[in-house]
């Protein structure tokens, strides 16, 4: 794609200009090259020149001038670069857009008329198929109108399923008369804001548009929809019968369709078989002959002074090792330190700490856990950290940050259930005056061996979940669960013989009923059952497969409700 910007110099473009103002820069260069690139000029002021040769370095006056070209040329090859220069056209692909299309399609009456042979519809179905077999752009729908709207397909984006409907597609589907394309217009915008897109495109293929219409199309331009029209039939025109037995002349009337369109913003075109309208179904219409799916564009040809601009870059910085080595460890610093936490967002640095700390959770370093979870400010943070706490040991501790998550998120289950076991696990610890049961004597202390998981024990939680990318903390949508706790162990050999017969007992009748139930049923069947299944199933099988009389029924009804809910 070209850019905004482009200055045209004959063969010569220049796709960043704005690049070129940093050439004022370079007499700036010059000048102070030409004030410092002669070393030597004070001392000629203040010595016999016959003694300059024992004092100056000889040729060191012309090697820093000489350098300092190189710098300037340097300099002027590098913005030229970054400047886009570009001489030569290359086929580009155009951005292909997600709108969405309704193709609304006129079955009035007027559909019938033979000005194009075979007719209207026949050549509005052909359309229409050429269009859903050549993979539309974006997702699409199906609208038919003739005084009222109705939706033939969904906007979707299986081609295949709204094609399934085309050959239905027949005045006598519809269950009024009549041409109101402003109604088309109308329904094709609902359907499109109905299935949750700002914006889309609408082709309307009649023969006429009304002052109704342009309305219409104006207002639904104003909402962000591009409105485009292909006109169905010729401006020769041919008479049809209407329903109610009267014949009427119809034409193609392209002035109002042309209008239309402008008005919606979009394109105008005649339908045509071989291709002449395909910009009107482009993603993004054009006013030439493109189709929409690609185009020309100035190659940037930039790239082909880094080379050049490489070697006077690499012989600079040999004549100036200093300037090198800075360049060498700038380029060797560790790209992570520069996303460091100062230059992160509060809810970004958060976000890592939640990640660092589920990461030593689940490594078991429940202290380090706590440190992270602690640096995040948020409910989830502040349970998570009491989860990490308890598992420490450290079950006071746990217990305020439960309080801490349910304050800021009052009845969060997760946090009840497990401040809850923290607490029993406290009172087991503590039973009576601070004792510690089994210690003789002596003030409490907490055990540091590990200890079996018990029912209510916060070390049979969960661990906590992997955040999510959006946001500082793990959501949790539902509560944890406690593990199931273990059934004891019996304390003598024979209660476990017994134990281990019923449940040997127990696996053998449940293999019993397996395999009875994979054995065929030999329940006889009833012969008067078994014909009438078979003549369910082959009436099934000649059922045809009419959309039409589908389309007809849902239109039928759809247009009674509107009537009885006093909408059109």
């Amino acid at each position: 794609m070209e850019a905004s910007i482009v200055i045209d110099l004959g063969p010569l473009h220049f796709l960043r200009p704005e690049w070129l103002w940093a050439l004022l820069a370079l007499p700036v260069l010059a000048l102070w090259l030409r004030r410092t690139g002669d070393a030597g000029a004070d001392w000629r002021r203040a010595v016999d020149p016959h003694l300059l040769p024992f004092l100056l370095e000889p040729g060191r006056a012309s090697r820093q001038r000489w350098l300092g070209w190189l710098a300037a040329l340097a300099y002027l090859i590098a913005t030229v670069a970054l400047a886009g220069p570009a001489w030569r056209r290359i086929e580009q692909p155009l951005w292909q857009t997600r709108l969405p299309m309704v193709v609304a399609v006129d079955l009035s009456s007027a559909s019938l008329a033979t000005d194009v042979a075979p007719s209207r519809v026949a050549q509005m179905q052909a359309r229409l198929r050429r269009l859903l077999q050549s993979s539309p752009e974006g997702p699409i729908g199906l609208v038919a109108f003739a005084d009222d709207a109705f939706t033939v397909a969904p906007i979707t984006d299986d081609a295949a399923n709204v094609a399934l409907f085309v050959d239905a597609l027949q005045p006598d589907v519809m269950p009024v008369d009549g041409q109101s394309p402003a109604r088309a217009i109308e329904w094709s915008r609902e359907l499109i804001e109905r299935a949750g897109y700002p914006r889309g495109r609408i082709v309307l293929v009649t023969d006429r548009a009304d002052a109704a219409a342009q309305q219409a199309a104006v207002e639904a331009h104003a909402a962000g929809h591009v409105v485009s029209t292909l006109g169905l039939g010729s401006s020769d025109g041919a008479a049809v019968r209407m329903r109610n037995g009267r014949d009427v002349p119809v034409a193609l009337d392209e002035a109002s369709l042309r209008q239309l369109a402008r008005s919606g913003g979009g394109m105008y075109a005649p339908l045509s078989l071989d291709g002449g309208d395909d910009a009107v179904f482009a993603a993004v219409p054009t006013g030439g002959r493109a189709n929409g799916r690609g185009g020309r564009g100035w190659a940037d040809e930039g790239f082909r002074l880094l080379p050049p601009l490489v070697l006077l870059a690499l012989v600079v910085l040999v004549r100036r090792p200093r300037a090198a080595v800075a360049l060498l460890a700038i380029a060797l610093v560790p790209r992570p330190s520069f996303a460091a936490d100062p230059w992160l967002r509060p809810d970004q640095q958060a976000h890592r700490a939640i990640e660092r700390g589920i990461e030593r959770y689940r490594r078991g370093d429940f202290e380090a856990a706590a440190e992270e979870f602690a640096k995040a400010d948020g409910a989830d943070a502040h349970y998570d950290r009491g989860n990490a706490l308890a598992k420490a040991g450290r079950l006071q501790e746990a217990v305020s940050a439960y309080d801490e998550a349910l304050r800021r998120r009052p009845g969060m289950p997760d946090a009840v259930a497990n401040r809850q076991s923290v607490l029993n696990a406290l009172k087991r610890k503590l039973p009576s005056g601070g004792q510690q049961q089994g210690q003789k004597g002596g003030t409490s202390k907490q055990s540091q061996q590990p200890r079996a998981c018990k029912p209510g024990d916060p070390s049979c939680q969960s661990q906590p979940k992997q955040p999510s990318p959006q946001s500082d903390a793990p959501s949790r949508n539902e509560p944890q669960r406690s593990q199931a706790p273990q059934p004891p162990k019996p304390s003598d050999p024979s209660r476990q013989a017994r134990a281990d017969a019923a449940q040997r007992e127990r696996m053998e009748r449940a293999l019993q009923q397996a395999k009875a139930a994979q054995k065929p049923s030999t329940t006889p069947v009833d012969p008067r059952q078994r014909e009438r299944r078979l003549s369910d199933d082959a009436a099934l099988q000649r059922v045809p497969d009419e959309p039409g009389s589908l389309l007809r029924e849902k239109f039928r009804l759809e247009h009674e409700r509107r009537q009885l809910g006093g909408r059109r």
